[in-house]
């Protein structure tokens, strides 16, 4: 074992929620955290940007398999690990007396990243398929990670993830972001405060496809140049190149994604089950009521999302399509709250003004998500959304993704995390990985 590798696993059985700075040394606030960004598209060069603007931070390397193109979610967008890379040196040149810096590698190859001794955390900002092969060989290293969500492609992925992560005592931050935005954790303080009374029903909302499809007729399309394609895939099922396949359009396809259930539901469905106080578990039943799905074409995900799940205390949480993209609705006896993309409402208004007090719910306090995971990376402390919040949060998703499929009622058992007498579902809670990928 590495010696930083020993260190810190001693510590960690001693004080397991802080480390002294003079035994962490690389770690210590003195010094700068290095970090290796694996995945750099529409999502993944935003979360690199984040870090570049905290000063302890320094990024080392980019990793992407493609070098650079359009095609992300905008087309203005020109990503990849080369405009990557510019970004990274442009950045830290402007830092120093000669305006010049070339210290940042660009690599296709995730493990030439993991395997640098001097590189202390990663993100992971990767389509799905990935996340957890990529999460628990960064484990494996010793390395700190900011994974984005969904946490998991399969509820199986995610349980693996949160054994590798306390098999090492890494951390580990799920990229729900919403955790970390002081209006977001005020709602939900309100709800378990008990500000609109008993909780009766919850109301999430995510939003409609923002891709469009190829036509159903669509044909294999030449690998453009400067594209790993073959690394893509990586643990997915061999499927002929297309461009709608790749890239931003990932999460349209089921061989990689869950669809809006995984993409708005996975911040949606996290603040239901925060609001809730039911982020340590999930519900008891998932039921279709009517979702859509395509019949022909390369996506084949649900075109609309309408699902009911039940916990075990009776409360109903429902997930709809609409155009406002996410939001979530708290229901009580005596009022609303509602947060999201389109704001905050409450009813009464008066709820806005409200004031959480001492003897009222006071949930995890952070407002910058990437700041709170480097200050966590230091303290040894467990983060906003941690990993087994992160996985439960994503298994909702799943399992509502399964009933949609099945078009019937499913039981659920969160403690076992497995649907009750229902082989056929429990059969589509895992995945084979291509080889030479494995967990």
């Amino acid at each position: 074992m590495k010696r930083r590798r020993f260190l810190k696993a001693a510590v960690l059985a001693a004080a397991p929620y802080v480390v002294p700075a003079s035994v962490v040394g690389a770690r210590a606030p003195s010094n700068r955290i290095h970090v290796g960004c694996i995945g750099t598209g529409n999502q993944g060069s935003q979360v690199m940007k984040g870090f570049l603007q905290e000063t302890d931070v320094r990024v080392v390397a980019v990793c992407d398999v493609n070098t650079a193109s359009h095609g992300y979610k905008h087309a203005s967008q020109y990503l990849g690990r080369e405009p990557a890379r510019k970004t990274v040196e442009a950045h830290y040149a402007e830092q120093t007396r000669s305006g010049t810096y070339t210290g940042c590698e660009a690599t296709t190859d995730f493990l030439r990243v993991l395997d640098r001794d001097d590189i202390d955390a990663v993100t992971i900002v990767v389509p799905d398929q990935w996340h957890a092969v990529m999460a628990i060989m960064a484990a494996e290293r010793g390395k700190e990670m900011y994974c984005e969500k969904p946490l998991s492609l399969t509820v199986a992925d995610g349980r693996a993830m949160v054994d590798a992560v306390r098999r090492a005592g890494v951390v580990l931050q799920t990229g729900s972001h919403e955790r970390s935005r002081p209006r977001t954790r005020f709602a939900c303080e309100l709800v378990r405060s008990g500000r609109i009374g008993r909780l009766t029903r919850i109301q999430t909302v995510v939003g409609p496809h923002n891709k469009t499809a190829p036509p159903a007729d669509w044909t294999p399309m030449p690998v453009p140049d400067g594209f790993d394609y073959e690394r893509w895939l990586g643990p997915a099922p061999w499927a002929p190149y297309h461009e709608d396949r790749c890239l931003y359009s990932f999460r349209f396809l089921l061989d990689y994604s869950g669809g809006q259930v995984t993409n708005y539901g996975a911040h949606a469905l996290d603040i239901a089950q925060w609001g809730a106080g039911m982020e340590h578990t999930g519900p008891v039943e998932f039921e279709d009521l009517g979702s859509v799905w395509p019949e022909d074409g390369l996506f084949d995900v649900a075109l609309t999302v309408h699902f009911r799940a039940r916990y075990a205390s009776g409360l109903e949480l429902e997930c709809i399509t609409r155009k406002d993209n996410m939001s979530c609705r708290f229901e009580g006896t005596d009022g609303v709250v509602e947060i999201g993309y389109g704001g905050f409402v409450t009813e009464p208004e008066s709820l806005k003004r409200s004031v959480i007090g001492a003897g009222d719910v006071h949930l995890y306090p952070s407002d910058n998500h990437y700041r709170n995971f480097l200050d966590c990376v230091r303290t040894r402390r467990e983060p906003a959304a941690p990993v087994e919040i992160g996985h439960r949060s994503a298994t909702v998703c799943h399992a509502a993704n399964i009933a949609m499929r099945l078009k019937r009622r499913l039981r659920w058992d969160p403690d076992a995390e497995r649907f009750i007498g229902d082989d056929e579902a429990n059969r589509m809670l895992t995945r084979p990985k291509r080889s030479p990928w494995s967990l």
